[in-house]
């Protein structure tokens, strides 16, 4: 008969967790450079240089239009590097996860620490680009607050997308495909630069279903106080993906680390 497989535990999670914001601490000036720097080039070059010939983009100045996205933007690299390479390298390189799953924690609390960690990583660099945000005088708002417990559960879903490539491939040249296929035409049509109403139909219903863009819009609309029904489906659709995408995660974890 098979074995069934154990529960998830939140408090062994939050463990290790802890164990990675630990280690963090000592790496965190040299990680979090490049990856705060590149959405904010985008920003200076294209909000300020390109933002010199487009003035306003749906009646919105365009910086002011592009620095929202970014936002996401950041988070989504963050995230997503944190449980791809890194994980990758902690799993099958450095074994890490051998002497971890020696203690009481199984696999599916180290898939949810893990998450729990993605989320982190993102919402630092998050936090960090939206402090640049804020001395170029955008998003200072009361309703900015509401975009602070959104960085942390847009980390989250997308640690859960990297977490669950990472499950599945066996060499981590592979991670190649996955960043240049994938987050690569998120990053450029997701409605950072312009509106998804410019593409093609068929364009804005695949984008429908990528997660950047509902990220996108909905910070967009946070920033600029546009408040509408739609925010709250962007949200919930966020919601929805992500717990499936946990659900994924969990299993696919617990079946990797066991053979």
């Amino acid at each position: 008969m098979k074995a069934r497989a154990p529960r998830v535990r939140v408090l062994a999670a939050l463990r290790v967790w802890q164990r990675n914001a630990t280690v963090y601490k000592r790496t965190w000036k040299l990680n979090i450079l490049p990856n705060f720097f590149e959405p904010f080039l985008y920003l200076l070059g294209m909000g300020l240089g390109l933002g010199a010939y487009i003035t306003e983009m749906e009646g919105i100045p365009y910086i002011e239009f592009i620095a929202p996205g970014l936002l996401i933007s950041s988070i989504m690299w963050g995230a997503t590097l944190e449980t791809t390479y890194n994980v990758f390298v902690k799993m099958n390189f450095d074994r890490i996860y051998d002497g971890i799953l020696s203690t009481p924690v199984n696999p599916k609390d180290l898939a949810l620490g893990e998450l729990f960690w993605g989320a982190t990583r993102g919402s630092i660099y998050g936090g960090a680009f939206l402090s640049i945000l804020f001395v170029f005088g955008m998003g200072l708002h009361w309703g900015i607050l509401l975009i602070f417990p959104l960085l942390f559960i847009i980390g989250f879903m997308f640690a859960t997308i990297g977490l669950i490539f990472t499950s599945m491939i066996k060499e981590i040249e592979l991670f190649n495909y996955f960043f240049t296929l994938f987050l690569t035409p998120l990053f450029l049509f997701s409605g950072i630069f312009f509106p998804m109403s410019q593409l093609p139909e068929t364009v804005q219903i695949i984008a429908w279903f990528t997660p950047l863009y509902h990220g996108v819009e909905l910070s967009r609309g946070i920033f600029n106080q546009i408040w509408s029904i739609h925010l709250m489906w962007h949200f919930l659709w966020m919601i929805v993906v992500t717990y499936l995408n946990t659900y994924l995660v969990l299993k696919a974890i617990h079946r990797r680390l066991y053979t």
